[in-house]
């Protein structure tokens, strides 16, 4: 006669405990990345920057202070961008070439480059966070 005994251990929860503190942890860094390179694509310069590049900031750099990341654990999300209660839509005017303030402002992408710059990195942040 033979005998077998199984005992079966639910750790399901564990995994998807880990998952979410990893996906928590990397899109917080992947924001807080792109928000970097955003800020250190403007540049303090008098005048509008050329059509296509991003835009200059000028005394005080409200642009540059206006762009922050948050990311939401519960939502699993993280966002990236200049603070509409700091500079109001003028991010959005310089990033899709807008009109503002009765004034029309070519495209001065910034948010976009920084992404861009970014992808190719944001996937293989998961590589691996999940282990013992």
């Amino acid at each position: 006669m033979f005998g077998m005994s199984v005992q079966i251990e639910d750790q399901t929860k564990r995994v998807k405990d880990a998952a979410d503190q990893a996906t928590f942890r990397n899109l917080g860094h992947g924001a807080a990345r792109i928000s970097k390179d955003v800020k250190e694509s403007l540049v303090t310069a008098e005048g509008p920057s050329p059509a296509g590049s991003p835009p200059h900031t000028h005394k005080g750099a409200y642009l540059r202070r206006a762009v922050r990341y948050a990311n939401d654990k519960e939502a699993q999300s993280a966002v990236t961008g200049p603070l509409a209660s700091i500079v109001g839509e003028a991010g959005a005017a310089h990033e899709f070439g807008e009109e503002f303030h009765g004034q029309d402002y070519p495209e001065r992408p910034f948010m976009a480059p920084a992404l861009d710059k970014n992808v190719d990195r944001l996937a293989p942040d998961w590589q691996g966070t999940i282990g013992e």
